[in-house]
């Protein structure tokens, strides 16, 4: 028998065997929530897009909740503890749904409820893990202000001490699940440095009104959170944190999930144009029988494949403890610039179809135009990586 004969057939879902690579245990948590997002998500999204909202956010989240996926890489208090292959696993599924919705669950478990896991008190865990974990409490994360986005060290939110309370003051922008939330995260200066605090979100004088207008992630709650004159009580402080290490670390770790959903969204933006080419018919015969559609087909399925790798590396390494902030800014800068131009490409090939939402392309071309820029930009992931790589701060 000659070694050709024993090969497995060529898979195109899965042109480098990937899949070899994962655990059954990873294999069924992915089966999970695709067949979740299947159901709950794929057949209604476009018109939540168009109609720019996300109805029955709360039913969504308990449904989350339910198979896993709320905090899933966490430990305790009602969490999955997951693998990070298998978190990134869940994201890539969420994300071939639609970016809106794997921001909902990157926002409530790697930001919000990573932020209590890591830094809060004992009572904070008590109080609210359990519910983020179950969906009955939709968590958000305020860090990013009106004018403090990548320079988030000189954010004027303040926190002062008034007695045995704190007093809180200012603004957040852009924050996902912000009008729906029952707890938000907030980071504010205080006398002693930047702070985080676990903010009920019917504590008196903070109101969240929901951003409208927008032209990406429109199936997604994004808000402005108003802060004026809250009066929190001394423990509502994250007592485990004190400086920006603290939300920076949640940022790390939410951008790692961004490096898989990004290949969701351009797996299911290639998936769509696989499919079309074999059936779209112009000059006699197939459009994907033609040289330079295979020759856009293959240079895509390169990017993709080449980013689930890097992604799934990325994986291994945070789940042995060594995945260092500089390589997730190498897999997050890579895989959704990557991510985009598979977008763009797909949609030469549908032609004027692209842009119909009848199709996802479009619509996850414009989501990942804001997680380009959300979680770090472009420019400061090149230069985290510049200074990695020379030693030299080009920060300031």
């Amino acid at each position: 028998m000659s070694a050709s004969s024993k090969l497995p057939p060529f898979d195109p879902a899965d042109p480098l065997g990937i899949d070899d690579l994962l655990e059954p245990e990873d294999l069924a948590v992915r089966s999970t929530v695709r067949a979740w997002a299947a159901d709950r998500v794929v057949p209604y999204v476009a018109e939540w897009y168009e109609n720019g909202e996300l109805p029955g956010i709360r039913e969504l989240a308990r449904e989350l909740g339910e198979i896993g996926a709320l905090g899933m890489s966490l430990t305790g208090y009602g969490c999955a503890g997951a693998s990070a292959v298998q978190y990134g696993l869940a994201c890539l599924e969420l994300e071939a749904a639609d970016s809106g919705i794997r921001s909902l669950v990157s926002v409530q478990g790697s930001l919000a409820m990573y932020a209590i896991h890591r830094f809060g008190s004992e009572e904070q865990k008590q109080q609210w893990l359990p519910r983020m974990a179950s969906g009955e409490v939709i968590g958000c994360f305020g860090l990013t202000e009106p004018d403090h986005g990548s320079d988030p060290g000189s954010m004027r939110t303040y926190a002062k001490r008034d007695g045995s309370d704190w007093v809180l003051n200012g603004r957040k922008m852009w924050i996902t699940n912000g009008s729906v939330a029952g707890v938000a995260v907030v980071w504010a200066q205080t006398d002693d440095g930047i702070r985080g605090f676990v903010v009920p979100a019917d504590s008196a004088g903070f109101s969240a009104p929901e951003i409208k207008h927008k032209l990406s992630l429109r199936a997604s709650v994004t808000s402005e959170l108003v802060m004026d004159d809250v009066r929190l009580p001394g423990d509502a402080v994250l007592p485990d944190v004190v400086g920006l290490k603290g939300p920076l670390s949640c940022l790390s770790h939410a951008r790692y999930g961004i490096v898989w959903g990004a290949m969701g969204a351009a797996r299911s933006c290639f998936e769509a144009a696989v499919e079309y080419a074999k059936t779209r018919e112009q000059f006699g015969r197939p459009i994907g029988g033609f040289q330079l559609t295979q020759a856009k087909l293959a240079d895509m399925a390169l990017e993709l494949h080449k980013g689930i790798l890097l992604a799934h590396h990325l994986g291994r390494r945070m789940d042995a403890g060594r995945l260092r902030p500089e390589q997730v800014s190498f897999g997050k800068l890579n895989n959704v610039r990557e991510a985009i131009d598979i977008c763009r490409t797909s949609r030469t090939i549908l032609g004027a179809n692209g842009i119909s939402l009848e199709y996802p392309i479009m619509r996850h071309a414009t989501n990942l135009e804001s997680v380009l820029t959300y979680e770090g930009t472009v420019e400061m992931h090149q230069l985290v990586l510049g200074k990695a790589l020379t030693g030299l701060d080009a920060f300031r």
